[in-house]
C-alpha cells in the first residue's frame, strides 16, 4: 500500500495516509483556497501544490521533506508574449523533467503555454518554441474559453523526450527538452469536426495521455470522443472500440509496469457530463483494449452524479491500488485493482486531482 494520497479540491488540499484498511486524512493545507494540481516530486521527497486564485492569480508552493510551505515562483508570461496570454489562469499540470535532470520540472497552463524551471519552481521561463509554432493559434477551448496544456509525459528512459497533450490541439513531441516539436495523432478522428477535417491531428481534442512507466512508448489517450492506444511513441494510434458503457470521458490511469491494462471513467458527453444512467462505473481494460470489464463494486449505482477530472483518477506504483474523486465531493479508493471500491470520505470540496506519494 502507498504512504499517501494528496488530494487537490476546491476549498483546500488534503493528504490522506493508510490506518489499517482504511484511509484517514493526516494534514490539511491552503482552507478554502482552489488547488488545480498536486506533485509528490519522488526525487527529492517535496511536494508542490498549485492554487488558482482567481482575481489574486495563479500561486505555486512547495513543502520539503518534514518543512513548511513556502511560496516559490509561479509560471508567468513574458512580456514578448501575446496579449492572449497576458496572465496565466490555471495551472493545469506539473510534473518532474526526469532524474537525470534534479530540480527540473514542467508546467502547463491555461492559455496553452509550457513553462520550464530548472530550481525546484524558484523560477520560470516559457518555452518559446511551443508558443510560437504557428499552428497554436489554432488551438481552442475545449471545457475552458481557452487552449490548456494538461498531460506532460517525459520518457523515463531519455528525459529530453517528452510529450504534451493539448485541449484542443492534439499531441505533440520534443526529443531534445524543448527545443524543437512535432504534431502526432494519425490515426485519431474528431467527430465533432467537418469531414474534411475530422482525421486532422491538430483539432483533436485530447482529455488525457498517460504513458506505462515501465513500455513508455505505449500510451493512452481518453479522447472527447473516445480512447485511442499507441504503441510506437504516438506516431500512429488505434482506435478502441470495446470500452463500454460509453467512449467519453475524462480520466485516465494506466498500469506502472503493464501496458496492456488502463483504467477510464465513462460518461454521458457533452452537456450531461454525468454517469451513464446515474451508475458510477470504472471501466478496465487488461489485453490492451481488445475487452474491459466494467468494475462497480463499492460504486453509487444509481442517482449518481460524480463526474470524474482529468486528474482525479490515480493508480499507485504496485498497480494494484487506485484512487478517484469526483466533482461531488466522493473519494474512493480500491485495494484490489478496481475489483472493489470503498468510500473513503464523501463530503470532500468536489476534487480537482488527486496524486499518490
Amino acid at each position: 500500500m502507498s504512504a499517501r494520497l494528496v488530494v487537490g479540491t476546491r476549498k483546500g488540499l488534503f493528504e490522506f495516509r493508510p490506518r489499517g484498511a482504511a484511509w484517514e486524512i493526516a494534514a490539511r493545507a491552503f482552507p478554502g483556497e482552489p488547488v488545480s494540481m498536486v506533485l509528490p516530486d519522488p526525487r527529492d521527497g517535496s511536494l508542490y501544490a498549485a492554487l488558482a486564485l482567481g482575481h489574486f492569480g495563479v500561486k505555486l508552493h512547495r513543502a520539503d521533506t518534514g518543512g513548511a510551505w513556502q511560496e516559490v515562483a509561479a509560471p508567468a508570461y513574458p512580456k514578448t508574449a501575446d496579449a492572449q496570454a497576458a496572465s496565466v489562469h490555471l495551472l493545469w499540470s506539473l510534473e518532474s523533467a526526469g532524474a537525470d535532470r534534479p530540480g527540473a520540472l514542467w508546467a502547463g497552463t491555461i492559455p496553452g503555454g509550457l513553462f520550464h524551471s530548472r530550481d525546484r519552481g524558484e523560477s520560470w521561463t516559457l518555452v518559446e518554441s511551443l508558443w510560437d509554432r504557428a499552428e497554436r493559434r489554432e488551438w481552442v477551448g475545449g471545457g475552458y474559453d481557452q487552449p490548456g496544456i494538461h498531460s506532460i509525459c517525459v520518457d523515463p528512459r531519455d528525459s529530453r523526450r517528452l510529450l504534451v497533450g493539448v485541449s484542443t490541439g492534439g499531441i505533440w513531441l520534443s526529443d531534445d527538452a524543448g527545443a524543437t516539436w512535432r504534431l502526432h495523432g494519425r490515426g485519431m478522428h474528431a467527430e465533432y469536426m467537418p469531414p474534411e477535417r475530422a482525421d486532422d491531428p491538430l483539432v483533436q481534442d485530447v482529455h488525457r495521455v498517460e504513458q506505462c512507466p515501465a513500455a513508455p512508448d505505449t500510451l493512452w489517450v481518453q479522447h472527447h470522443n473516445g480512447v485511442f492506444r499507441s504503441s510506437d511513441r504516438a506516431a500512429s494510434w488505434s482506435t478502441i472500440t470495446a470500452i463500454r458503457p460509453a467512449k467519453f470521458g475524462f480520466a485516465l490511469a494506466v498500469h506502472p509496469r503493464d501496458p496492456r491494462t488502463a483504467w477510464f471513467v465513462p460518461a454521458v458527453k457533452d452537456e450531461c457530463r454525468i454517469p451513464v444512467d446515474g451508475a458510477l462505473v470504472v471501466a478496465r481494460t487488461r489485453d490492451g483494449g481488445e475487452s474491459f470489464d466494467v468494475l462497480r463494486a463499492g460504486l453509487p449505482q444509481r442517482d449518481a452524479f460524480d463526474l470524474v477530472y482529468r486528474h482525479g483518477l490515480a493508480v499507485d506504483n504496485t498497480g494494484t491500488c487506485l484512487a478517484m474523486g469526483s466533482t461531488t465531493g466522493h473519494l474512493w479508493m480500491s485495494q484490489d485493482a478496481g475489483e472493489h471500491w470503498q468510500l473513503v470520505a464523501g463530503n470532500l470540496p468536489p476534487i480537482a486531482c488527486l496524486r499518490f506519494a
